[in-house]
């Protein structure tokens, strides 16, 4: 792939999509072009009913390196220059954190800045061996955008987050494994392999239930034990009156593979 193409590409294949970060000359780093696409692309997604689950990924030799530092050298106003990368990339955050498919990041290279707060807002993530993570702000005299001071101390606890974010050292895919930062340490080459069983078994499963299953995740740090049952009982009631409940239910008694129909 070029960088002279869309900074960001989005490929469909039956009920698995594929988003692909598409500035590899220049480590896939973030700039407007690119957040507005993600944005735009995670925007569409959250409207297609036929895809489940999707794949996010990186041309070239990483993820992404982060944002780019030469946007903001060359910007005369850097605050100015801030808001307008930041305001479009952190929609595409949000809606990434709200859409109804299963995000699986598939990490390779350098997993860092932005792209390692990218990797940490996907709801799975799988790694090959050599993947190098690295918050990275502190070494630009910066602090966390993207979610990243959201995700990491809900992923390793507080004070592990700070060390990892105050000091910025580099973090191997298997202390990222030990970190609970990732779900899967692959062998070289096997992340993209990895990353696409996990979108088909997910696929395989009902839509219905795994959006419910990732809105009452992701939600949960925020709500009180009653909220939160309160939120369950609605969508085991809500889902239970669809057909991929009766679906379901009728195979596990005929011993047969339930098929899924997403009603």
């Amino acid at each position: 792939m070029s960088d002279d193409l869309a900074p960001a590409l989005l490929t469909i294949n039956g009920a698995i999509a594929e988003v692909s970060l598409n500035r590899p000359k220049s480590l896939n780093a973030i700039n407007v072009e690119m957040a507005i696409a993600l944005r735009d692309i995670f925007a569409q997604l959250g409207q297609n009913t036929e895809v489940r689950a999707v794949i996010l990924r990186g041309e070239g030799r990483v993820f992404m390196a982060g944002g780019d530092l030469n946007y903001f050298r060359q910007a005369s106003d850097k605050a100015a220059a801030a808001d307008a990368l930041i305001g479009p990339i952190h929609e595409a955050v949000s809606l990434l954190a709200s859409l109804p498919q299963i995000v699986i990041a598939c990490l390779h290279g350098a997993v860092a800045g932005a792209g390692m707060s990218l990797a940490m807002a996907a709801d799975l993530a799988v790694a090959e061996q050599g993947t190098v993570f690295n918050m990275a702000y502190a070494k630009v005299g910066n602090s966390p955008d993207c979610s990243g001071s959201w995700s990491l101390p809900r992923i390793v606890g507080v004070r592990r987050a700070l060390e990892i974010a105050l000091l910025s050292d580099d973090l191997s895919a298997e202390q990222a494994m030990n970190l609970g930062l990732i779900n899967r340490h692959v062998d070289k080459g096997q992340h993209e392999i990895e990353a696409k069983k996990l979108a088909e078994r997910i696929a395989g499963n009902s839509p219905v239930a795994m959006a419910n299953i990732k809105k009452l995740m992701r939600q949960s740090h925020s709500y009180s034990l009653e909220q939160q049952l309160k939120s369950e009982a609605d969508a085991f009631a809500s889902t239970a009156s669809g057909e991929d409940f009766s679906e379901a239910v009728e195979a596990f008694f005929e011993r047969r593979k339930p098929v899924f129909s997403g009603r």
